[in-house]
C-alpha cells in the first residue's frame, strides 16, 4: 500500500452548508472515498473481502482537525498514508487540500472484524504483505 496514494474530487452543491461551505461530516465522506480508492488500487474490494473472507473493515477511532474551509466548485486531494500497523488494525493518516492549501487532517484508525461476528480479527495475509512492501 503505497504511502502517497491521492484521490482528486470536485466539491458539490449537495456537500455545502448554509454558508457555501462543505458541512463538516462530509470531510469524512471524502476521507472514506480515498481509502476505498486506496484499497482498490491495490486490489483488495471491499464486497470481496466480506464475500470471500468473511472481514469487514471499521473506523474504530477517528481524530479530525479542520484548518480551513472548501467550498463549492473546489478541487480537492484527499490523501492516504500509512502510519502504522498491526494484524488486525491500522493507523491512517489522511489530508484534504485544496492546490497547496491544507484544509483538514485525519488519523484514522481501521479494524478488521469477523463479518458475522464482528469481532476483531486478522487481516488476509495479502494485504499484510502489501502493507509491508509498500507501507
Amino acid at each position: 500500500m503505497s504511502n502517497d496514494f491521492q484521490l482528486s474530487l470536485r466539491v458539490y452543491y449537495e456537500d455545502t452548508d448554509l454558508a457555501g461551505i462543505v458541512y463538516y461530516a462530509n470531510y469524512l465522506k471524502f476521507l472514506e472515498r480515498a481509502r476505498t480508492e486506496w484499497l482498490r488500487t491495490h486490489g483488495f474490494e471491499q464486497s470481496v473481502l466480506k464475500a470471500q473472507q468473511q472481514i469487514v473493515l471499521a473506523v474504530r477511532q477517528l481524530t479530525i482537525e479542520y484548518l480551513k474551509p472548501a467550498v463549492f466548485d473546489d478541487w480537492l486531494t484527499v490523501s492516504v498514508q500509512v502510519e502504522k500497523h498491526g494484524k488486525a488494525s491500522l493507523v491512517l493518516n489522511q489530508t484534504i487540500s485544496r492546490d497547496t492549501v491544507m484544509l483538514c487532517t485525519a488519523s484514522v484508525k481501521i479494524a478488521c472484524l469477523h463479518a458475522q461476528t464482528l469481532r476483531p480479527c486478522p487481516f488476509p495475509l495479502s494485504l499484510l504483505e502489501e502493507l509491508q512492501q509498500h507501507g
